[in-house]
């Protein structure tokens, strides 16, 4: 997992592989933070980077968190870069996306139970808003031996869940895997009487979280797309919502490299 060259800043001219290319995963001591670090190794892109990222006050690093950082680049293979910093989490991870150009955070969640889990909180709900890649939110997966089984992707016809779908579509040409695409007609920003949703596409007459919360059930990552909006405004979007709620991993798509 080397590092990759550094690429265009421009969100819309990255292709869909560059979500991959160079991968930060915050780790915490947790099974979450672990599992995190599974996904991460699994997914970023061949010849890509992958770093695995720890915070914490000196105090706590002295107690245990260089153990946390060796454990998780153990499970990450001996090609993953480490880092250890003295900080807070969430702003210490945030700055060293922007100082590494990531293209893809991964981060863990807190849940024992995949099907009720409905809330993010502390480094991953903050991360969906402020952060300047992609995210993925790593929950456990129906068969760890297989990760990932099976995708389901949404889409608005619009280019931001364009740039999902082909995030997914390379995701299932390179492991080989079924991938579902669904659009639902109730969603605020749909507009099928200007652009089409794929062929393929499983169309649902029913609000767009609705819909992919239930194709995340038998999936192990579910994709959506982002309008790139951030902080305040970002509350509520249905990338936040799915991103809550799914019962699987949730890959939220932003372009692949940073503004």
């Amino acid at each position: 997992m080397k590092v990759a060259e550094a690429r265009s800043p421009e969100l819309e001219s990255a292709p869909a592989t560059a979500v991959f290319d160079r991968v930060v995963c915050g780790v915490d001591g947790t099974d979450g933070g672990f599992e995190a670090v599974r996904q991460a190794a699994r997914l970023v892109s061949p010849g890509g980077w992958l770093e695995v990222f720890g915070a914490a006050p000196r105090v706590t690093a002295e107690r245990g968190a260089g153990e946390t950082i060796r454990r998780a680049v153990a499970i990450a293979g001996s090609l993953a870069e480490s880092r250890l910093v003295d900080g807070p989490p969430l702003q210490s991870l945030l700055h060293e996306l922007k100082e590494k150009r990531a293209t893809l955070a991964v981060v863990g969640t807190h849940g024992h139970r995949r099907l009720y889990e409905v809330m993010i909180g502390g480094v991953g709900g903050e991360l969906l808003h402020d952060a300047p890649c992609s995210v993925l939110i790593a929950r456990p997966p129906l068969t760890d031996a297989l990760f990932p089984r099976a995708l389901v992707v949404g889409t608005d016809c619009s280019p931001e869940s364009d740039r999902a779908v082909a995030a997914a579509e390379y995701l299932a040409d390179r492991f080989g895997i079924p991938l579902r695409i669904t659009t639902a007609l109730r969603g605020k920003f749909v507009d099928l009487a200007s652009a089409q949703a794929p062929a393929s596409a499983e169309v649902f007459e029913e609000h767009p979280v609705r819909a992919l919360v239930r194709g995340s059930m038998d999936a192990d990552i579910l994709v959506v797309g982002s309008r790139g909006l951030h902080g305040i405004k970002s509350l509520g979007s249905i990338s936040e919502r799915v991103a809550h709620q799914a019962a699987c991993s949730v890959l939220v798509v932003r372009g692949g490299t940073q503004e």
